[in-house]
């Protein structure tokens, strides 16, 4: 077979200036400029350090959580060298949950996104009622994952609080509360969850619109150390050691890889201020998040501006 023919100069100027290929470019570039945006399915997100497909993380990180379920407890003590417990007493004391307002007819509706065990929930009634004498205030549990839900119903159910009507588990997704209603919620929290979500900044918007105006929310979560030679040795710690135990205790090391993981991937305070800004929230003034151990943990506060639907 003889070699293809190559166009003289002339020839391919010739053919450039032909109307017929001018309609061919223009076709062409209108083509490119009338792409449709990606679909679910063609973004992306993180899982740990991994790069996956955004509508697959919801399943990936389900498995993680069913799999820690009946130990998470344990995790969380792997996670915090077990000061996770101080952390969450020092975030309920912070918030004071209740009311101490003996003409107030009904206690506060507080709800807690990625609760499922109800770790913090159970903190949230004790102190009402305890602290405050307040046996209205009610908290609703809701979590994406059954498993971790199981366990929660299973510790309200030999609680104070069972057939109550104060304590309730629901199965939702944060970045999509419909069956909330708007402005209903006195206080929303969520602790060490968020950093799981696909679209975090979506589950912000959805605390928004779910909070009364004038109402809270409140996030605890790992965050950056701000002490240069304490993050290296937490970080030596967090990466070299806690897979390793989470295989010795729970026979599960790449859930664990996982989680810390997700902590190294988890914007930094000041980030994470802005994106709660972002919203709609008014966050206090100064830093607007409390450092919890050198930054190990933090605190973060919005407040939804009365006047606002």
């Amino acid at each position: 077979m003889p070699p293809p023919r190559i166009l003289s100069k002339r020839a391919a100027q010739l053919l450039r200036q032909h109307p017929c290929a001018r309609n061919v470019r223009f076709l062409s570039q209108t083509h490119r400029l009338a792409q449709p945006p990606p679909s679910q399915n063609d973004r992306t997100t993180h899982f740990g350090f991994e790069t996956i497909a955004s509508a697959a993380k919801e399943g990936r990180v389900g498995s993680v959580f069913s799999s820690v379920a009946t130990s998470y407890d344990t995790m969380n003590d792997l996670m915090s060298l077990g000061i996770h417990r101080l952390w969450k007493d020092h975030f309920v004391r912070s918030l004071s949950p209740g009311t101490s307002d003996p003409s107030r007819n009904d206690g506060w509706k507080i709800l807690d996104i990625a609760g499922g065990t109800g770790d913090i929930a159970f903190r949230m009634l004790d102190y009402a009622t305890d602290i405050k004498g307040d046996s209205k205030t009610t908290v609703t549990v809701a979590d994406i994952n059954a498993n971790m839900l199981a366990e929660g119903r299973k510790r309200g159910a030999s609680s104070r609080y069972a057939e109550t009507g104060r304590l309730e588990f629901i199965e939702a997704n944060a970045e999509k509360l419909d069956m909330v209603e708007d402005g209903s919620i006195d206080l929303y929290t969520v602790a060490f969850g968020i950093r799981n979500f696909t679209d975090k900044q979506r589950a912000l918007e959805e605390a928004y619109r779910v909070l009364k105006p004038g109402g809270a929310f409140a996030c605890l979560e790992f965050s950056k150390m701000r002490n240069g030679l304490l993050n290296a040795v937490y970080k030596r710690w967090s990466f070299g050691a806690i897979p390793i135990i989470g295989e010795l205790v729970a026979a599960d090391r790449a859930s664990y890889q996982y989680l810390v993981e997700s902590i190294e991937r988890f914007p930094s305070q000041a980030e994470f201020r802005g994106m709660i800004e972002q919203a709609g929230f008014v966050v206090p003034k100064g830093d607007g998040f409390e450092d919890l151990t050198g930054g190990v943990a933090a605190v973060h506060r919005g407040i939804k501006p009365l006047g606002k639907r």
